[in-house]
């Protein structure tokens, strides 16, 4: 199977006639557009022409700090991993999709071999090999190549950009699997920057009857409004402030929080999730900001708040795009800016990306 090049590849070359160009990550701060050479198709592989790239918070992280968590870029990687675009070619044993079929890429290639793939946790195989993810080279290209099973057809009405949100979504229906939301469940989401309101909207879809959003930032919160939450809540970095901020939580959700979502993580917006959530319920840590934290664990135990934490997604995109086919959830209003896939573009494209503010999601037109 084709696993993507690696940067060794950037030289140039022409590829299928033409120069395959791509977006290398060289230091921190510093993109170029570069040619970008593809390994060849294996028979159950596709070679797909990208259309749509969404940035996302880990891409940001790579091209501030050269680092994401525990992944480090330690040489020239093409950036990028939310993607959609069109088939051009198919490998000899590829029998679900022909050429000109428009797809979504799920990113991540797993090993398919070890205990956690073969018990369906494929998200956590030690072996996964994911777009953007050092040493992974990711998708900011003309083309890639990729496993066919990992490429998901769209439906007609649903369009190339609504297909690259499948990736940030997926992480908002991951979690909503995992704290098992329904029409019953009230729902706490801290943060409403890009993950926060995907898991707002899964959370929705999903049936839960009431929605409330914290966030630091006046600007993300009135977002959050408009784009259905039940009610939102400013609140401060200050931990001095939390118990007077659990308390308007819990006045605010009026019959109590039954599940919390973590979108930040911190100290602070764990501690309040787990302060804020009723006995029995549940807190799902959703954002990785810190990776170690000081929070109240013994009293939470005490009220049976169980905690479940989520890597990346499973076997999400079928059901993110019947979301998306049949109007449940509308994605859209989320891209916020547009930019082409030039040298001057993807350099503002990113650093209007890094500032925040009012960019919700940064989408490249290919």
């Amino acid at each position: 199977m084709g696993k993507g090049g690696n940067s060794e590849d950037a030289v140039s070359g022409k590829e299928h006639g033409e120069e395959n160009m791509a977006a290398w990550l060289l230091g921190v701060k510093t993109l170029k557009i570069q040619p970008y050479i593809l390994p060849s198709l294996g028979p159950y592989d596709v070679r797909v022409r990208i259309k749509a790239v969404g940035i996302c918070g880990s891409d940001v992280h790579h091209f501030k700090t050269m680092r994401c968590a525990n992944f480090i870029v330690k040489k020239p990687m093409v950036i990028g991993h939310e993607c959609a675009g069109i088939i051009e070619e198919v490998g000899s044993e590829v029998k679900n999709l022909v050429v000109g079929d428009r797809v979504a890429l799920e990113p991540g290639i797993s090993c398919n071999r070890c205990s956690l793939c073969r018990n369906g946790q494929y998200n956590l195989c030690r072996e996964m090999k994911f777009f953007g993810s050092p040493p992974t080279n990711g998708s900011l290209a003309n083309q890639v190549v990729h496993p066919s099973n990992l490429c998901f057809k769209l439906p007609d009405n649903v369009s190339l950009e609504e297909g690259a949100m499948c990736e940030p979504l997926s992480v908002g229906i991951h979690a909503c699997r995992r704290a098992n939301v329904g029409p019953e469940t009230n729902v706490l989401i801290m943060g409403s920057g890009p993950i926060g309101l995907v898991t707002m909207l899964a959370a929705r879809a999903f049936g839960a009857p009431r929605i409330v959003l914290v966030d630091v930032d006046d600007q993300r919160l009135a977002i959050a409004k408009d784009l259905g939450a039940d009610d939102i809540i400013r609140v401060s970095t200050n931990i001095q402030d939390l118990d007077e901020e659990v308390a308007k939580i819990q006045s605010t959700m009026v019959t109590g929080v039954d599940v919390s979502f973590d979108c930040v993580g911190f100290n602070k917006t764990m501690s309040t999730a787990l302060n804020a959530t009723r006995a029995g319920g549940k807190v799902c840590l959703v954002g990785l900001a810190q990776s170690e934290m000081t929070v109240p664990l013994t009293p939470a135990a005490a009220r049976e708040v169980d905690i479940v934490g989520i890597f990346r997604y499973r076997n999400t995109w079928p059901l993110c795009l019947e979301f998306l086919r049949s109007g449940k959830i509308d994605v859209k209003p989320l891209i916020t800016h547009r930019f082409t896939f030039s040298q001057k573009d993807v350099e503002e494209a990113f650093e209007t990306s890094a500032r925040g503010g009012n960019a919700i999601k940064v989408m490249f037109n290919l």
